[in-house]
């Protein structure tokens, strides 16, 4: 049996149908596709950079391609997957929006996490004048991999702009959990933000 997952990965994985073919864009050490293929009988690969992370892989039997996401996903044909995730990655790519945009042509479906640089905690660390380090942005400033921070009205408005429709949303607080002060503030209070997206024009925000 897989281990327990982190809430904000046990929320999106309960979005993703039985059956489907999943692709996890920076899949880490494989756990959440292991989980996937055992609780959702899903047939998933993963892509990851780090060497030893594919060795891990491996050995739990995950299906995984060593690669760099920011080199785009050519080698994949356009619908190849039912759905592909992108989770805590987007802030450390070099151009978040083309891969966000490649995603959905290989994916049917894109499901994205990030951490939600408009926080309370971080406009206070700003305000004094220092990078902010919390605990969805632990890293200092000079030892972080993230090069492309965003609020989650600055996702929200690059999605109206490509055209990418947001059918379910999830704002969270640090403890992945929900509350009344992120659904009044949702960019002042949440820290950690999880989108399930397609193509289409038209955004709609659900739980």
């Amino acid at each position: 049996m897989t281990a327990a997952l982190r809430r904000d990965l046990a929320i999106l994985s309960e979005w993703i149908k039985p059956g489907s073919r999943v692709l996890d864009l920076g899949c880490g050490d494989g756990k959440l596709l292991a989980h996937l293929a055992e609780q959702r009988q899903t047939h998933g690969y993963g892509i990851e950079i780090d060497v030893g992370k594919v060795a891990k892989c491996i050995e739990a039997g995950v299906n995984v391609i060593q690669g760099d996401i920011d080199e785009g996903l050519r080698d994949f044909e356009d619908n190849s997957f039912d759905y592909v995730l992108l989770t805590q990655t987007l802030q450390a790519l070099q151009r978040p929006d083309d891969v966000i945009d490649d995603i959905l042509r290989v994916g049917r479906t894109a499901i994205v996490t990030f951490p939600n640089f408009g926080h309370w905690r971080v406009r206070m660390a700003l305000a004094l004048g220092r990078m902010p380090m919390t605990r969805s942005l632990p890293a200092t400033w000079y030892d972080t991999p993230n090069i492309h921070l965003c609020t989650v009205a600055d996702f929200e408005a690059l999605c109206a702009e490509r055209g990418w429709r947001i059918e379910r949303r999830r704002l969270l607080n640090s403890q992945h959990l929900e509350g009344t002060s992120i659904r009044l503030l949702p960019n002042l209070f949440s820290e950690i933000a999880i989108y399930l997206l397609q193509q289409g024009s038209v955004s709609r925000k659900a739980g």
